[in-house]
């Protein structure tokens, strides 16, 4: 008798666990097809990764240090800590549409992305979103270029004169020009622009020399496009939430992810938004949609970093990248102070109403000045040294000056301070 019962309980035991280890195979492979069916998960290990692209080589101690662009790179470090939570699939039948959202006020802009823009602008205080028009472009230089289209040409047909005040980004006379249109071209210095209708690039902080840049011109009929790529807390004290007609801005110089070449625009009238969404449209039939939704994943990693993760520098990424750059500039300050015959503008400061306190501004780009006996041309100076730079004159201004970036990887930066400290 007790044989038989231990037998059958033996039985059933076996039946329950056969019955739980169903349940649990069952439950893995509808796991398995969901993770197919909506996230794209692989087959029989298949690995959702791409190949890197190889990028810069890795700088040596005799390598040529090419510091001439602004190349984000030291953001790598932070993103790779970050992992899977910046990290997104999209499967092939995803994204096939030209089409985001043909409710929105522009047809091409994804609506995940457009809501985490305004989510990071109203964390970080640089800009106000209420009011405006958000539209993408493909880098803030396709959104430049729409703008210089919806603002142009003048009112008596002639073309719009584009001025900036030296220095000025180097690219701006050159995008300008490109298409040697009839609605605008580059007019030169604002310092010494002479006339009734133009068009100002206001870029602040400035590129290449870091400074705090206002309106310039007092043109009867003068408009105004405001550059903030880099108005960011890394960067600058944020001072108040800007809010200009058009202002511009940049996944590359927030985040550092150039390859993602992605920027946005806050545009306040319906006229001049609408007329640049046509430029966009004939140019490029709308902006990468598979771009916009990894940008907002990443624009949405930066936010949960401060409103949803513990305070802690691993998850903050303008905590990172200030850290990162005063420690750059404390170094090059310290360096170009030795040397005896470079040196830098004066280091700005003020309140920061993001950090809540008073803060240094650590520019992308230092706006190196020689002072050397003998030595006239900077940038050809450097670059018999081994370091690529660009010069004054690309800028506006003379040859005794070059911007540097200091954007670049830990190891190109050391091999730039070792250098200019070997210079005499």
């Amino acid at each position: 008798m007790a044989a038989r019962e231990t037998g059958g309980m033996a039985v059933r035991c076996a039946g329950r666990i056969g019955v739980a280890a169903s349940v649990a195979v069952n439950l893995a492979l509808l796991v398995m097809y969901i993770r197919r069916r909506y996230f794209g998960g692989s087959r029989s290990g298949e690995e959702n990764t791409v190949e890197p692209s190889k990028g810069k080589p890795p700088v040596t101690p005799d390598s040529v240090v090419n510091l001439d662009h602004g190349d984000p790179t030291m953001y790598k470090k932070f993103w790779k800590g970050i992992g899977h939570r910046a990290t997104i699939v999209i499967p092939g039948w995803q994204t096939m549409s030209y089409f985001s959202d043909l409710s929105g006020f522009c047809w091409f802009v994804e609506p995940g992305f457009e809501r985490e823009v305004r989510r990071l602008h109203r964390l970080v205080g640089n800009a106000v979103v209420e009011g405006y028009h958000l539209l993408v472009g493909t880098g803030s230089t396709q959104l430049f270029q729409a703008a210089l289209y919806a603002l142009s040409p003048a009112e008596d047909g002639k073309p719009m004169s584009v001025v900036s005040p030296a220095p000025y980004y180097s690219s701006y006379p050159s995008v300008t020009n490109y298409l040697n249109s009839g609605l605008y071209r580059w007019d030169g210095d604002a310092n010494t622009f002479d006339g009734d209708t133009c068009i100002e690039l206001v870029c602040s902080p400035n590129n290449p020399d870091g400074s705090i840049r206002k309106t310039t011109v007092k043109a009867k009929y003068g408009k105004t496009i405001h550059d903030f790529a880099y108005y960011w807390p890394q960067h600058t004290p944020i001072t108040e939430a800007a809010s200009h007609d058009i202002m511009l801005f940049t996944v590359s110089k927030c985040t550092g992810h150039a390859g993602t070449r992605l920027g946005w625009a806050l545009v306040k009238d319906t006229e001049v938004a609408q007329k640049m969404i046509k430029f966009l449209e004939l140019n490029t039939i709308g902006v990468s949609k598979d771009s916009q939704l990894r940008a907002a994943k990443i624009l949405k990693a930066v936010c949960d970093g401060y409103e949803l993760s513990p305070a802690s520098e691993a998850n903050r990424l303008f905590h990172f990248a200030q850290r990162k750059m005063a420690e750059r500039w404390s170094r090059l300050r310290a360096t170009v102070a030795a040397s005896g015959i470079f040196s830098l503008p004066n280091e700005l400061s003020g309140y920061c109403t993001f950090a809540k306190e008073i803060v240094a501004a650590n520019p992308p780009f230092a706006w190196l000045r020689c002072h050397k006996d003998g030595v006239e041309d900077l940038e050809g100076f450097l670059r018999e040294n081994k370091i690529m730079t660009r010069g004054g004159p690309k800028f506006g201004v003379d040859e005794r000056v070059v911007r540097v970036s200091m954007l670049d990887t830990d190891e190109a930066f050391d091999v730039f301070i070792n250098r200019v400290a070997s210079l005499k």
